[in-house]
């Protein structure tokens, strides 16, 4: 098999030097490149194991932990209605901060202040299956990230990161997810990059994982230095893809090859 680099020098070397942000009359979900059986794996609640994390994060929401001896659901009630779109509007502008938070930042905050207990690790199955669940309950619904105009200077920087060329190879995420979409990667489809699906079940990786994940091979595979996780840079490019895929619908958790 031929390395990463070199599928991927091959494949931009006719790209344009600019890339061309698609219309949003032609955004696509990633689950549209799908084969039909990844397809199927994702519709079928029983067969896409994706929901192994949302059935273990119900269990979360409802466990008492921490100084407080509180749940989730002590504050939030039915996840099924508190919860419905919340996914939908992150990453979100947080006051405390002054700068964006992305969902497993904010279950975090909550299990920090409220249930005063240790936040969970990025990319731990407590965490990711909290993320899961809560995400689930905007299954289907539009993606509304972006609208808070405290939100503008930071999705202009995200912007800006997804444009730049870096690492090695020196590509930026637009030379794949915009110049060269629908085309192939290794044998697989070159999406157009929008984060509906996530946290989503990937079988390359046999396990769920974050978009920050996905994000950090990204990097990795260009040959340039990941931003650690949680970092304003990885959040900010979180956002920035969240609200390029606005009006289009969740569904959490995807399953991808």
């Amino acid at each position: 098999m031929r390395p990463f680099g070199a599928i991927a020098a091959a494949l931009l070397t006719a790209s344009a030097v600019c890339a061309a942000e698609i219309p949003q009359a032609d955004r696509r979900s990633g689950y549209s490149f799908m084969k039909a059986d990844t397809k199927a794996m994702q519709d079928e609640d029983t067969a896409n194991p994706g929901m192994l994390w949302v059935l273990d994060g119900e269990a979360l929401w409802r466990r008492k932990l921490g100084a407080s001896n509180k749940a989730c659901a002590d504050c939030h009630g039915d996840a099924r209605t508190s919860m419905k779109g919340i996914a939908a509007r992150y990453p979100a502008f947080d006051k405390a901060t002054g700068r964006p938070v992305d969902l497993e930042q904010r279950i975090n905050s909550c299990r920090s202040n409220h249930q005063q207990a240790t936040p969970m690790p990025f990319e731990s199955r407590e965490l990711l299956a909290l993320t899961a669940f809560v995400s689930r309950q905007s299954q289907g619904m539009p993606i509304e990230t972006g609208a808070d105009p405290q939100l503008a200077p930071f999705i202009a920087r995200g912007g800006e990161r997804y444009m730049q060329r870096q690492g090695q190879l020196n590509l930026a995420c637009a030379n794949c997810h915009d110049d060269n979409w629908d085309k192939k990667l290794a044998g697989s489809a070159i999406t157009q990059g929008h984060p509906t699906g996530y946290p989503l079940y990937r079988l390359e990786w046999q396990s769920l994982g974050s978009l920050q994940r996905r994000l950090r091979a990204c990097i990795t595979g260009i040959r340039a230095q990941a931003y650690d996780y949680g970092a304003p840079e990885l959040v900010e490019l979180e956002l920035y893809l969240m609200s390029r895929a606005r009006g289009m619908a969740m569904e959490a958790p995807g399953v991808r090859p």
